[in-house]
């Protein structure tokens, strides 16, 4: 499969399944199965009753989903406009390498100049050299001076504990 075969639409209720097993799929590349707690339901009640994020999934012929796109809107205070963050981007092994990756990549910009947002933007793993070498081709600016921050589990429990 290659960029110009490649069927990608967005989600419906029906892909549940798939997109669950591709982010387990993509936990386990990450080296992180043990951290997935989506479960059915919850992708249901966040992704389609919740409207929370939105998902694309890629489609091979005979082969279901083999890739998808997890993202949500986002918002820049310094243009004063929307632009999507892209929460997961994930393909089966047998489909990289040949434009697939790129086509998905194309179809999200798309789908942010269809909707007048300015901005893509996404994280990656610093060890995972397949994937940052993939974001250099297309054009994308690595953003070293930022910092990734998050606040979870007991420390988000006890800050949200001092809240009036």
């Amino acid at each position: 499969m290659n960029g110009t075969t490649a069927h990608f639409r967005f989600a419906t209720k029906g892909d549940i399944p798939g997109i669950l097993e591709m982010i387990r799929r993509l936990a386990a590349y990450e080296h992180a199965e043990d951290e997935v707690r989506a479960t059915p339901e919850l992708l249901d009640e966040w992704m389609f009753e919740r409207r929370a994020a939105e998902t694309v999934v890629m489609e091979a012929p005979d082969a279901g989903i083999v890739g998808i796109a997890v993202f949500f809107q986002n918002f820049s205070t310094w243009t004063g406009t929307g632009g999507m963050y892209l929460e997961d981007l994930y393909i089966d092994e047998p489909y990289r390498g040949n434009g697939a990756g790129r086509a998905l990549m194309a179809h999200l910009a798309g789908i942010c100049k269809k909707r007048g947002w300015v901005r893509l933007d996404w994280s990656c793993l610093d060890w995972n050299e397949p994937s940052l070498g993939f974001y250099q081709r297309i054009g994308a600016a690595r953003m070293d001076e930022w910092v990734h921050h998050r606040l979870s589990g007991d420390a988000l429990e006890a800050l949200a504990a001092e809240a009036v």
